[in-house]
């Protein structure tokens, strides 16, 4: 990791995102990608992902925070989601 590097930390659990703020979001990160399919959580409300729109996949993760893939990290131009690796990478360049 870069020295110097501050950043900003949000426990969604504690200060979960809103809706509004997850559109925000999908408008950098694609929905398929933020949105955690293999979830337990997702798993256990038996729902089929195929049959959910937008507007449902946001709603949800609004109301369950668990289905929001993390870290979610934004590094300068770059979003990234679910990867260590890559918050390394991004930090390195």
């Amino acid at each position: 990791m870069r020295e110097g590097v501050s950043f900003e930390e949000r426990d969604i659990f504690k200060d979960p995102f809103s809706e509004t703020e997850i559109m925000e979001l999908t408008e950098k990160i694609p929905l398929s990608e933020l949105f955690s399919w293999r979830s337990p959580a997702f798993k256990a409300m038996g729902l089929e992902g195929e049959s959910l729109d937008a507007k449902e996949l946001i709603r949800l993760m609004a109301t369950e925070p668990r289905l929001i893939r993390r870290p979610v990290v934004h590094i300068g131009e770059t979003w990234v989601v679910g990867s260590i690796k890559a918050i390394e990478k991004a930090l390195h360049t």
